[in-house]
């Protein structure tokens, strides 16, 4: 191992509850326009601030997250998970290259007021080629995989461990069990003093927390059988058919010998709906299009398709830096993903058709009778459309 941090005692600041959640400090060297340091966090705060800025599982599962955070008195540890096992997928790594300053300040303020170690679990492939950044911004304790697992009761600050490039290690439970030695069972991680997230969805916990801003893009990748694999940052909401042109498919629709899927090749679902009918949620990372016959032959029990050994998908020509799109309409879904549907409840619409909204306004609470996160405005314009499972708004 290299690079270890003299260990430190646990800050009693996370005792705190009564504190504003966020108490700037000075500047500590942050890129972008970032120039404010974390303060305190007030680990009491957490899960509202999260649950107002709709903050959801961004790499699949779409639960909502502040649900992770309602009692950190019992937590002690946090698990990031930065595997990327999708091969065509690079939001994640993009964002812990070119964010790393804001995640070192996040992490240092978490660690003071909330967790007394933070693991940081990426590939070994990833090493000298997308985490130089974040290992100079963290200066983390590292563990090569030899090293593994972590014992994180004898550890703290940040843990920064490599382990084998294997696709299911990008699995939550996987993931604890081979960092940390931590097997849950039917359990989940809070049950062990654990939180896990991967890394867009702290991202977003950073922004919901720092600023109060909402979760109203997402970062989606479009591949398969199209002319070329994008890497786009889109509003929540965004139609299919934009991400389709956007991939050099003209007329924005697929064939019949074609299946439209939501998730990446290892793991996605076929979106039934036409690709106009379709918006983007919080938890899309990528949209694929399949010849149908491979995607039929690739569906596994549970009913996801698992289709990386059907393509060549880590071919040339990827993008590994998102662009920017602005539709000029989105279709918000009320309920991030429909298979939690009877568990997590649908938000409840706050607006009303032909109502003007802008960006980061709520057009929709979360229902108090169950789990269920806010939903906000993710372009300007007006309410065109309300229906049980979508808020559309048209820019004007």
């Amino acid at each position: 191992m290299d690079g270890r941090r003299p260990s430190a005692e646990s800050s009693p600041s996370r005792q705190a509850s009564s504190r504003s959640l966020i108490r700037s400090g000075g500047a500590v060297g942050l890129t972008m326009d970032d120039t404010v340091a974390f303060g305190e966090i007030d680990p009491a705060t957490i899960a509202d601030a999260l649950q107002s800025a709709g903050v959801a599982g961004a790499g699949g599962a779409g639960f909502p997250s502040y649900v992770k955070w309602q009692s950190p008195e019992d937590v002690s540890y946090l698990l990031v998970n930065h595997q990327e096992s999708e091969p065509n997928y690079y939001a994640d790594k993009w964002l812990a290259r070119n964010r790393a300053a804001e995640f070192a300040s996040f992490f240092e303020a978490l660690l003071n007021d909330v967790f007394d170690v933070i693991v940081v679990g990426t590939k070994e492939r990833y090493r000298g080629v997308w985490t130089d950044e974040l290992e100079s911004a963290l200066e983390p304790t590292v563990y090569e995989a030899a090293d593994l697992p972590v014992d994180a009761t004898t550890e703290r600050g940040v843990v920064l461990v490599y382990t084998p490039n294997v696709y299911t290690y990008s699995e939550e439970s996987v993931l604890l069990m081979v960092c940390a030695g931590v097997q849950i069972g039917d359990d989940l991680p809070t049950d062990h003093g654990w939180i896990v997230h991967n890394t867009e969805s702290l991202y977003n916990a950073l922004q919901a927390i720092r600023r109060e801003t909402p979760v109203t893009r997402k970062f989606v990748h479009v591949d398969g059988e199209l002319p070329r694999h994008r890497c786009l940052d889109v509003p929540i909401g965004t139609p299919a058919t934009v991400l389709l042109e956007a991939a050099g498919l003209d007329s924005g629709e697929v064939g019949d010998d074609r299946v439209l899927a939501d998730g990446g090749p290892g793991w996605c679902y076929e979106i039934h709906e036409r690709p106009a009918a379709f918006g983007v949620r919080k938890r899309t990372n990528a949209v694929l299009v399949l010849d149908r016959d491979i995607a039929t032959d690739g569906v596994q029990d549970g009913g996801y398709i698992d289709v990386l050994d059907a393509y060549d998908w880590e071919g040339g020509g990827h993008e590994t830096e998102p662009t920017a799109i602005h539709p000029d309409m989105v279709r918000i879904p009320l309920l991030t993903n429909a298979a939690y549907e009877g568990f997590v409840r649908p938000s409840q619409p706050t607006v009303e058709t032909g109502q003007r909204v802008l960006v980061g306004d709520v057009i929709a609470a979360p229902d108090p009778e169950g789990l269920s996160n806010a939903q906000h405005a993710s372009i300007d314009g007006e309410v065109v459309d309300l229906t049980e499972t979508h808020v559309v708004i048209e820019r004007r």
